[in-house]
């Protein structure tokens, strides 16, 4: 079994931003599993799935950003998984839009959400895949990046790095990180 969480804040004024890159992709993949993620459960909203034989928790913490990982610790502690069994699809702003990064591990690199997981999990070796949500404006601060929209150029790029994502994640599911990472880093969607 995997967890599969997509972060983002749930409140509507947060739907298109960079910020909820997660939620979006999470969303990506719940079309490819003609998947719901609706039920309440796990302070977030959950769907389950099966992918060749796997079963899949796809899972959108309700916490708001900087407390995702009291969602992801509840569904990882009820169904006893181990951090190699939870992956996280996030936004990114190291990374240009159009970018993937699949990691098997390693730190929040400033990204609250992720300190957040890390904190509440207590490891840090867990997947996750990072999608470029594009740095910051010359006098743009890191809040406003975030919580600002993409332009209707960038979106359509993000359409396409969404199902990438969802991709990616499943690759992970199927043939492990390290094949994860040589079909996906790197890559860039236009």
């Amino acid at each position: 079994m995997y967890l599969i969480a997509g972060l983002g804040n749930p409140d509507k004024k947060y739907q298109y931003t960079r910020h909820n890159t997660g939620f979006m992709a999470l969303d990506a993949l719940a079309d490819k599993l003609s998947c719901e993620v609706r039920e309440k459960r796990f302070k977030g909203l959950c769907g389950q799935a099966f992918y060749k034989g796997e079963k899949l928790l796809l899972l959108k913490p309700m916490t708001y950003m900087n407390l995702s990982g009291e969602s992801i610790a509840a569904a990882a502690s009820f169904y006893r998984l181990e951090p190699s069994q939870i992956i996280v699809l996030y936004d990114d702003i190291n990374f240009d839009c159009g970018r993937l990064r699949i990691r098997g591990s390693g730190s929040a690199g400033g990204h609250n959400g992720m300190k957040s997981i890390i904190g509440c999990l207590g490891s840090d070796a867990f997947p996750r895949v990072r999608i470029g949500v594009g740095g910051l404006g010359e006098h743009e601060d890191l809040v406003t990046h975030v919580l600002g929209r993409f332009s209707s150029d960038d979106m359509e790029i993000m359409k396409k790095v969404f199902s990438e994502a969802a991709d990616a994640a499943l690759c992970i599911v199927d043939d492990g990180v390290a094949e994860a990472m040589n079909r996906y880093n790197g890559s860039r969607i236009d």
